[in-house]
């Protein structure tokens, strides 16, 4: 989830995260062209989905739209994202039952609707990237304009992402003010395709590290992959044991910060998760602004 005031680039980072995504698989091409066959969504031109799926649903959507459904039920935004990203913009503006829809799939990676004919099961393996702004006006905690609304509204705005939905989010990160220094440098910053050729060596650890289970990545790990897969040096367990007092985490947050570590040391070209990898982890934890 990406927080901050109207126009710093959060939904320019959301679309530009598909260019930094590594290729799909043959198996990963047929479920995603699978998908698009069934919901008649299938260019005639295009016999194979061959680029990662990049969905972006108006905050209106109703429940059948995002998760599949109808009279004879059909894939919905989620299962459309399937191998691919589900971008949530004006993440609050959604309805909360919405949201909270989401919650099963983002674990079980699947969603099952069911009907009195009978029940259907689709894959919903999708990254799920929201953007927000931190209260109604935009501008809650920014040092430049001065925001309008009250402290119960800004609470209120916030509280429309349920602590359980928070709870699953890997990365919460705060996308700041852009200066006018920064925008009319000449410097360019590191292009799409050096970030994906790391991450594509990364991916390629990961597949040779699950090469005997079905697992494809590390954000697929159960807790006993984690264990056996998520080494730490003692250091970084020492870390991770004063987080979880101070910070108060939950089972979830322990097991996805350790999945989340693993994958900052593989692009790290690291064998262990070590205390840095771990406290770039810890420092990604959702958290309340107010």
């Amino acid at each position: 989830i990406m927080m901050g005031p109207p126009g710093s680039g959060k939904t320019l980072l959301a679309r530009s995260l598909p260019s930094i995504l590594p290729p799909m698989t043959n198996e990963e091409t047929l479920d995603v062209t699978k998908i698009y066959s069934v919901s008649g969504l299938l260019p005639q031109d295009t016999p194979l989905m061959t680029q990662r799926p990049f969905r972006s649903p108006h905050y209106t959507i109703s429940n059948a739209g995002l998760v599949g459904g109808g009279r004879f039920p059909k894939p919905g935004e989620i299962s459309l994202s399937h191998r691919g990203v589900l971008f949530l913009d004006e993440l609050p503006e959604f309805g909360h039952a919405v949201l909270e829809l989401l919650r099963q799939p983002l674990e079980d990676k699947v969603i099952t609707i069911s009907r009195a004919q009978g029940s259907l099961t689709f894959p919903a393996n999708f990254m799920l990237v929201g953007a927000m702004n931190p209260c109604p006006c935009g501008f809650y905690g920014d040092p430049f304009t001065a925001c309008t609304c009250s402290h119960g509204l800004v609470l209120r705005y916030q509280q429309r992402i349920s602590g359980p939905f928070i709870d699953r989010v890997d990365i919460f990160i705060e996308v700041p003010h852009i200066d006018y220094e920064k925008l009319t440098d000449d410097r360019l910053g590191e292009g799409s395709s050096r970030i994906q050729t790391r991450v594509k060596a990364a991916r390629l650890k990961q597949q040779k590290r699950f090469s005997d289970t079905r697992l494809t990545c590390n954000a697929e790990m159960t807790p006993a992959e984690v264990r056996d897969f998520c080494q730490t040096e003692e250091q970084a367990q020492s870390l991770l044991k004063a987080a979880m007092k101070q910070l108060h985490l939950s089972a979830r947050a322990f097991h996805r910060i350790l999945k989340l570590g693993r994958t900052i040391a593989d692009l790290d070209n690291g064998d262990m998760i070590r205390a840095h990898h771990l406290a770039e982890a810890i420092q990604y934890r959702p958290r309340r602004m107010v």
